[in-house]
């Protein structure tokens, strides 16, 4: 889907994470995330210059370089992605697609950023304590190799 344009922007607490061939039966797995960050990508400039030419750098792009996405949720006792990063523990990498939706306040999709060939590099449980009032959230960073805006 396009994204939708408006002139008021967008809250950020409307959106949903979906990754794909996570589960065992091979269903997307749809998390209720807290947090998304990592949403970048960069071309780094490589600096050239030749003798020839007066004291000016030139700048011509570089590498591509997707930067990981980190996932924050509170924990409801869903393992599905502790056991793909278990799987990536034991040698078996499964890389996967997936996307992070934007919603507007109808929780109607207005912009994807979809992600490709992902795989579980990070995983934090919580900072548990019993004198703490707080929900316990659990963080799992995705290394990714492609991030685009569907349009």
């Amino acid at each position: 889907m396009p994204p939708v344009f408006r002139a008021d922007p967008y809250a950020v607490y409307n959106f949903q994470v979906i990754v794909t061939n996570v589960s065992d039966d091979g269903v997307a797995v749809g998390g209720a995330f807290n947090e998304v960050s990592g949403l970048e990508i960069e071309v780094a400039p490589i600096e050239y210059r030749t003798g020839a030419e007066d004291i000016t750098v030139r700048k011509v792009p570089g590498l591509k370089k997707f930067t990981n996405i980190t996932l924050k949720r509170g924990i409801t006792g869903d393992v599905a992605f502790w056991n793909w990063i278990v799987e990536a523990l034991n040698g078996k990498v499964r890389r996967t697609a997936g996307s992070v939706i934007l919603l507007d306040e109808n929780r109607q999709e207005v912009m994807r950023w979809n992600f490709d060939r992902a795989w579980p590099t990070k995983y934090t449980g919580p900072s548990l304590g019993a004198g703490k009032n707080e929900i316990a959230f659990e963080t799992l960073v995705l290394a990714v190799e492609r991030l685009a805006i569907a349009v």
